[in-house]
């Protein structure tokens, strides 16, 4: 079958939303489709039981609703429709008055915008936030807090200096005593308690109902409170307050924003699987990981704009799809291994290892068909009439060509433009596709109890630090090895229960963090071998 006939089969072309796919470069055979329907029959079901609010996260006993947020009708009762229009209608709300004027800060209307979140609640917003920026017209100007880095905070927070007054906060976490946000949180205070200021005439919080969070917004009288509803998952909330609010005190179009999903949504309810680009994306990943994550997915997004798109969908992607069992409780060991950047910038980075290299991965091609608002110069003066987005498009092309021709599949998106309307799609698209595959392979995509043993095990460790400086605390100018207060720690925490032990290696790189840190009183005396290094506790 030649290459134009293959294009002509698989090539999905949705010109009302502004969209196309093209699965042409994906080598399943002709009887693929009609081998597999009967699993994607299953998965329509699976898709629609959750709309309706089925316990579709079975492990945690949860529903889940991220679908309702962009058609709230959909919802399965009243109650919950109410708090996501009410939700919408206080976030357009509240961005008003800030914009107006009408609420600022101590020293005056606010300019910028601070958001301090992890994971999903970070980097959708992240993602939107330079995707729709519109440099001199935003009404805001973002910063964001997405880490637990000590030095990443000051560089933040140093480019604030002077301008707190008139910097608006959003802390964001669903429980409120996730370690990322309350850090961000307790350092972003200290930079308005030594400036003098009041941190709660600046600060606003998207949280869950009686959280931590919640709680303090309260008895400190923060400026406003947004919801975190159980039923959104943290990677599926860039359309609930954990996304909306700072798109919406940016300036951004968010009733846009929600129509391109909602758009994609509808597109993607049918059950006429050659007409379903989700079911589609779905069942590619399928063929092409033969159902167990054997090869990556590279993103590469032919836009600047569009840079974090891979950032973001690792999240979505690798948490939601990353699972140890499936829902019978077997062990699997499912997931799809996301990496990217953005071309062109690749032709000079890793497509030399995409052509030519190990053939463990595809690659989805975003393609951005306007090249920018307004005429381009020419910029080749022996080719007239040829602008930089022409280069754009025949790097994208070329690179397919040249990967194709090497049998290394791709999959290409294509959207008009990078507005809130086909952004909007984008995620969606994504969404709805993780969840196919997730009825596909038999796991649930949305729980994260990985995410969880890491936190547990990063408790551990702060506990086991605890140990260390206590002991060491106790015997002031004395000198141990990792050793010996590996041995002291233990003997701490014998009726503790405690998923790590504290092994001397972990004991060994604790110390080495205390000693390089003066603030801590842990002094080194390097020795030979490194295993004999001792550690003191200075007066």
């Amino acid at each position: 079958m030649s290459s134009w006939t293959r294009f002509q089969q698989y090539f999905r072309p949705f010109d009302a939303e502004g969209f196309s796919l093209d699965i042409s470069r994906v080598p399943f055979p002709d009887d693929f489709f009609s081998g597999i329907e009967p699993k994607l029959q299953c998965a329509y079901k699976a898709m629609a039981a959750l709309e309706k609010g089925e316990i579709a996260n079975p492990s945690e006993k949860r529903m889940v609703g991220h679908y309702w947020l962009r058609a709230s009708k959909l919802a399965p009762n009243p109650a919950i429709t109410r708090e996501i229009d009410d939700a919408l209608d206080a976030i357009e709300q509240f961005a008003a008055k800030i914009h107006s004027g009408e609420i600022q800060g101590e020293k005056g209307a606010f300019e910028n915008l601070l958001c301090i979140g992890i994971g999903g609640s970070a980097l959708g917003p992240q993602f939107t936030a330079q995707a729709l920026s519109r440099p001199g017209k935003d009404k805001l100007a973002l910063y964001f807090l997405d880490n637990t880095d000590p030095d990443g905070y000051d560089f933040v927070l140093d480019q604030l200096a002077g301008k707190l007054g008139r910097t608006l906060v959003i802390i964001t976490s669903k429980s409120g005593t996730t370690a990322e946000p309350r850090n961000g949180l307790v350092e972003t205070k200290k930079r308005y308690k030594d400036s003098n200021l009041d941190f709660a005439r600046h600060a606003v919080v998207v949280t869950g109902s009686g959280s931590q969070f919640d709680k303090l917004a309260i008895a400190e009288k923060f400026l406003a409170r947004f919801p975190m509803w159980e039923w959104v998952g943290g990677r599926t909330s860039e359309f609930a307050p954990v996304g909306l609010l700072p798109a919406a005190l940016q300036g951004l179009p968010i009733r846009q924003f929600l129509a391109g999903a909602a758009a994609m949504d509808r597109l993607t309810r049918g059950r006429e699987t050659q007409k379903n680009p989700a079911i589609l994306l779905a069942a590619s990943w399928y063929f092409l990981t033969n159902g167990r994550g054997d090869k990556d997915m590279v993103v590469l997004p032919y836009k600047d704009r569009l840079l974090l798109f891979s950032r973001y969908l690792q999240q979505l992607v690798m948490e939601s799809l990353g699972k140890g069992k499936n829902l019978a409780g077997e062990t699997v060991n499912q997931g799809i291994s996301v990496y990217g950047n953005k071309g062109s910038t690749d032709q000079h980075a890793y497509v030399q290892q995409l052509r030519e290299g190990v053939p463990n991965f595809f690659v989805t091609f975003i393609e951005v068909l306007r090249a920018r608002q307004g005429a381009s110069p020419d910029v080749n003066p022996d080719a007239p009439g040829v602008t930089s987005g022409d280069y754009l498009e025949g790097f994208l092309l070329g690179t397919r060509e040249a990967l194709s021709g090497n049998k290394r599949p791709s999959i290409t998106i294509t959207v008009n433009d990078v507005s809130a309307h086909s952004l909007g799609l984008l995620i969606a698209l994504f969404e709805r596709a993780v969840g196919f595959y997730a009825s596909l392979v038999g796991i649930n995509a949305y729980d994260q109890p990985g995410v969880e043993a890491g936190k547990k095990a990063a408790d551990a460790v702060l506990i086991f630090q605890q140990g260390i400086t206590a002991f060491l605390r106790a015997h002031p100018g004395e000198q141990f090895t990792a050793d010996q207060i590996a041995d002291a720690v233990k003997a701490q925490i014998k009726e503790k229960e405690i998923i790590l032990e504290p092994t001397p290696e972990l004991i060994f790189k604790v110390c080495e963090y205390l000693a390089a840190n003066p603030d801590k009183g842990v002094k080194k005396e390097t020795k030979t071998p490194f295993h004999h290094t001792t550690y003191t506790q200075q007066s």
